[in-house]
């Protein structure tokens, strides 16, 4: 193929983008057949039938126009009527809340409202995958600051000290956490702000996992106290709490400020989250909680299901506090962490993702998801013994 002139067609910023450690398995797993997957990290669920109904009704009625750039100021006002039932945080529809793609778009509009060139962002890893890229795509730097197992993969608020420069603008925090499960404990979430407080920093905090926690709190980070929701920006959605990952609906709640230019940059690049979604995820916060709540029922079952298992199978694994993730260390096996994950999938076909995908910290562990069947988790489990007996 003949190249056109000598201008280099992407932009550095993009080329240099690393491919998702998350995508190689699932693209070799789409070639197999029998594969139980522990890697998608998406509710097995159908969307809860009120919610579905709604989004139909939408339809029916011809609610298929744009809506306010912000989202519906009915939507706008059940997120910050449950934010304040459950955590006692209030923010104001108006101008403080915006409706989004999914957290993946709030992402962007924050990383993109709030960096100029060469900022940097602390980021505790292991961490979704997406964090360190949106950084780089709106300009910034991300500096990885990696959790350890001995403090159940919370970050250590030293290390976010010492990771701090002259160039640093934000401290980025994602609780519960993909892929670790790890909850952040009160003290170690006041220890950040007091922090983020001392150097004038931003603090973004992810919580699109917030309702799925099991036996432990979760503190939604601008609930500690006023002056630290000054400088926080929430995210948070309805793709794991309500089953709703196609959806595509999240939000970000900030001061009106911050708000006002996420606006400016979704009204020239999305216009509005879509009006279906919206009318469904007013129905997800009126009606959703017993869906809710059987389906952390669920999840819980499940959890203990795969820890003790893996526990079992000599891979240690340390109890997660939320999400739906386990996070086994993987080292009994005598393989580094993409040796295991790639001879599972094609040994046993049981599909889970090495923990280095992740970032500093995860390396040698991989992540398995418990948002499948409690008999597919029963099946992936037997095959794993199986495996383990060959190479533990």
């Amino acid at each position: 193929m003949q190249e056109i002139g000598s201008v280099q067609r992407l932009s550095k910023r993009v080329a240099g983008l690393k491919p998702s450690g998350i995508r190689k398995f699932f693209d070799i797993a789409a070639t197999m057949k029998d594969v139980i997957s522990l890697g998608i990290g998406e509710p097995d669920f159908t969307t809860p039938k009120p919610i579905l109904d709604a989004g139909i009704r939408s339809l029916q009625n011809g609610e298929t126009h744009y809506t306010s750039n912000s989202g519906k100021i009915e939507l706008r006002q059940g997120i910050s009527e449950n934010l304040k039932r459950l955590y006692n945080v209030q923010y104001d529809p108006a101008h403080e809340i915006i409706a989004t793609v999914g957290v993946s778009e709030a992402l962007y509009l924050t990383f993109t409202a709030i960096l100029e060139p060469g900022d940097e962002v602390i980021i505790p890893t292991p961490c979704f995958v997406s964090y360190q890229a949106e950084v780089i795509l709106a300009g910034g730097v991300p500096v990885e600051v990696p959790a350890r197992l001995e403090n159940n993969f919370t970050i250590d608020p030293d290390d976010i000290r010492h990771a701090i420069t002259p160039r640093t603008k934000v401290i980025f925090i994602g609780y519960p956490s993909n892929p670790t499960g790890a909850v952040a404990p009160r003290e170690t979430l006041m220890e950040i702000g007091r922090i983020a407080e001392q150097h004038d920093l931003l603090v973004v905090s992810d919580e699109i996992y917030d309702r799925l926690v099991y036996d432990f709190e979760h503190v939604c980070f601008p609930s500690l106290d006023e002056s630290l929701k000054r400088r926080t920006i929430l995210l948070g959605g309805f793709s794991k709490d309500y089953a709703m990952t196609g959806w595509r609906i999240g939000y970000a709640c900030a001061p009106a400020d911050i708000i006002a230019g996420m606006v400016r940059i979704h009204q020239y690049t999305i216009m509005s989250a879509p009006t279906t979604a919206q009318d469904a995820a007013i129905e997800a916060l009126k009606s959703g909680e017993p869906h809710v709540q059987q389906m952390v029922t669920e999840y819980d079952r499940r959890r203990r299901l795969l820890v003790s298992g893996l526990n079992r199978l000599g891979l240690s694994t340390f109890e997660p506090r939320g999400a739906f993730y386990a996070f086994p260390n993987i080292r009994a096996s005598g393989m580094d962490d993409e040796t295991f994950a790639e001879k599972l999938l094609r040994e046993e076909q049981v599909a889970v993702v090495p923990g280095n995908a992740f970032g500093p910290g995860g390396d040698g562990f991989v992540r398995a998801c418990y948002a499948t069947s409690y008999e597919q988790i029963e099946e992936a489990l037997h095959r794993m013994e199986k495996f383990m007996n060959r190479y533990g």
